[in-house]
């Protein structure tokens, strides 16, 4: 096996061993770029995305009211939110939150935060 040099890539694939997302929980993958943020939910068994939410098309985001948190954490949150709502459309009520190698704090963890508001489990 090649080595992994990218000490993001080598956390993703060590969660990704321990990590399964299933059609009644599905895997929340998000993937944090410098100007945008993605996130998906993927049904592994299957290998199908369920639903998915980004910050690239702004308007399609809810509102967030947040005191005291930048433009990108708020815009994170709104995506949590966003996928929380077509979760919830599906019928989906819990999750498994894959971070994909990032660490667990700023824009990923609003992600998070913003899914837990939309009524998702983790």
């Amino acid at each position: 096996m090649k080595k992994i040099k990218n000490p993001r890539i080598r956390r993703h694939r060590r969660v990704r061993k321990k990590v399964i997302g299933t059609i009644n929980r599905p895997r929340l993958a998000v993937f944090r770029s410098p100007k945008h943020i993605y996130v998906q939910a993927i049904n592994d068994l299957d290998g199908n995305t369920i639903v998915s939410a980004s910050s690239i098309k702004p308007s399609d985001l809810p509102s967030v009211d947040k005191e005291g948190v930048s433009g990108k954490i708020k815009t994170a949150m709104a995506v949590g939110k966003l996928i929380a709502q077509r979760l919830k459309d599906k019928g989906i009520e819990s999750a498994v939150f894959d971070r994909g190698g990032f660490l667990y704090h700023g824009r990923v963890a609003a992600i998070a935060d913003g899914a837990r508001d939309g009524g998702i489990n983790f």
